[in-house]
């Protein structure tokens, strides 16, 4: 038996094959609408790629959950029903909810339907999560990332329901679903429209030797000669305060977890995420098969090997995230 559920991204179909591939014991994705949080042009899933995307994974012992994480707005319910029931037609073997309209419509029209908690819904403490499983059955809770090791422990032993983490890729600087900054600059946000930082409003521009990234009509960063231009996010972003420039809320960094493995196992945790449906099948295959490696060899009881992901990480940088330290 294996000690941790690994949970990997898919973007598109091309992804989740790689994913599955690639030693991937669950897939999540999104529909190709406003009803998930990652709605860029290009990503996601029709219902036939559902389907087959489906049937290639299951052929294969891999399960399916289907991200439904955004939250409806008030008079446009349809798309968000329509998305639950059609997750639960093709067979996905679960839908990742955050909306409480949304758990109880899916938990009272199929009640056979297993329901996870998104990490949009902030979780994190018992007394929520209890709720969630009291009120609509939920099997599964996804933790945001702001918690320590000792709290996820703390949280596992007070609760009944399994608890999935993030164990790489990008970090944000909010409890996930409270993050207003994307909506501040552009109007849309990743909890409505399922999008951060939309692509349609950012705008690189040449001053001099640097270069400038703008969102909306915010400057974001300046990168000098030779410096690498990252995405420009406002949370991720370069900014004057008094008398010194600096990254105000987060770094460009990236989470890997792959050394704390043991910890994370000592504080009950039932599954390990690696994050990033916005990137490609390369990406999804190196990453996800260097966690298959590395949680294979501590099943064996092995010394979980050096594997370097530096590569593929945002801005070279790597960092354990709030596990193990308080969060600012």
């Amino acid at each position: 038996m294996r000690s941790f559920e690994l949970i990997c991204p898919a973007g598109n179909p091309a992804a989740l094959r790689a994913a599955v591939d690639a030693g991937a014991d669950a897939v999540y994705l999104g529909f190709r609408d406003e009803t998930n949080a990652r709605n860029f042009p290009g990503l996601n899933f029709s219902r036939e790629d559902l389907a087959e995307g489906i049937a290639y994974a299951h052929a294969r012992r891999v399960e399916v959950y289907v991200a439904i994480n955004t939250y409806p707005q008030a008079g446009n319910l349809a798309p968000w029903h329509r998305a639950v029931d059609d997750a639960a037609r093709l067979k996905a073997d679960a839908v990742i909810l955050a909306d409480l309209g949304l758990l109880d419509y899916a938990s009272r029209t199929h009640p056979g339907l297993r329901l996870h908690l998104s990490v949009q819904a902030s979780a994190a403490n018992a007394e929520a999560i209890r709720l969630y499983r009291d009120a609509f059955g939920v099997r599964r809770v996804v933790l945001p990332r702001v918690l320590t090791l000792p709290e996820i422990a703390q949280l596992n032993s007070e609760v009944e329901v399994e608890t999935e983490v993030f164990v790489f890729g990008g970090l944000c600087p909010m409890a996930e679903g409270r993050c207003s900054l994307s909506s501040y600059a552009t109007g849309l946000s990743p909890n409505r429209q399922g999008v951060c930082s939309p692509a349609s409003h950012v705008r690189y521009e040449p001053r001099g030797k640097a270069l400038a990234s703008r969102l909306g009509d915010f400057t974001i960063n300046v990168f000098g000669e030779g410096e690498q231009a990252g995405y420009p996010t406002l949370c991720k972003g370069r900014f004057v305060s008094g008398d010194s420039t600096a990254y105000l809320f987060e770094e460009p960094t990236s989470l890997n977890a792959m050394d704390l493995l043991p910890e994370l196992k000592a504080a009950k945790v039932h599954a390990l995420k690696i994050e990033g449906r916005q990137r490609g099948k390369a990406y999804i295959a190196h990453v996800v098969a260097s966690y298959r490696k590395a949680l294979d060899a501590f099943d064996k009881g092995m010394a979980v090997p050096k594997i370097d992901l530096e590569a593929v990480v945002e801005g070279g940088a790597q960092t354990t995230g709030a596990y193990k330290r308080a969060w600012r």
